[in-house]
C-alpha cells in the first residue's frame, strides 16, 4: 500500500481512526453487569459505574448504554463462545486505549523521522 498523507505503509489511517473516536459517545466506559425484564442476564457498556446491584429494566437508564455483549430475553444479543464479560470489557477498555494508542503511534513514528508526520 503506498504512503499518502494519511495512510503508512502498515495500513492505519490515524486520521480515521480519530475520526471514529471523536464521534463516539464520550468515554469513560463501564462494564454492567444488569438484568432484563425477566430477571435474565444482560451484560453492557454504560457511561456510568457498575453499581454491583445488578439492576433490573426498566431500572436503570437505556440511554447510559452504550453497547450490549448479552441480552437473554428475548436472546437477540449473545455470541456463540460465551464470551460475553470479557467482550464488554475490551470494548469499554478500546473507548479510552484507541485514542492513547493513537496517539503514541503518530508519536513513534514522528521520532522515527517518517516522512509527512507532524510533530505531536
Amino acid at each position: 500500500m503506498a504512503d499518502t498523507p494519511h495512510m503508512a505503509d502498515d495500513g492505519l489511517d490515524l486520521d480515521a481512526i480519530d475520526e471514529l473516536c471523536a464521534a463516539a459517545t464520550p468515554g469513560p466506559w463501564f462494564v454492567r453487569s444488569l438484568d432484563d425484564d425477566h430477571a435474565m442476564n444482560l451484560v453492557a457498556v454504560s457511561t456510568v459505574e457498575d453499581t454491583g446491584r445488578g439492576e433490573r429494566w426498566p431500572a436503570f437508564d437505556h440511554g447510559e448504554i452504550v453497547a450490549a455483549t448479552l441480552v437473554q430475553q428475548p436472546r437477540y444479543v449473545d455470541c456463540a463462545d460465551e464470551r460475553w464479560d470479557e467482550n464488554a470489557a475490551f470494548i469499554a477498555m478500546a473507548r479510552d486505549a484507541v485514542p492513547r494508542l493513537v496517539a503514541e503511534v503518530r508519536r513513534l513514528r514522528w521520532m522515527t523521522g517518517e516522512e509527512g508526520v507532524s510533530p505531536p
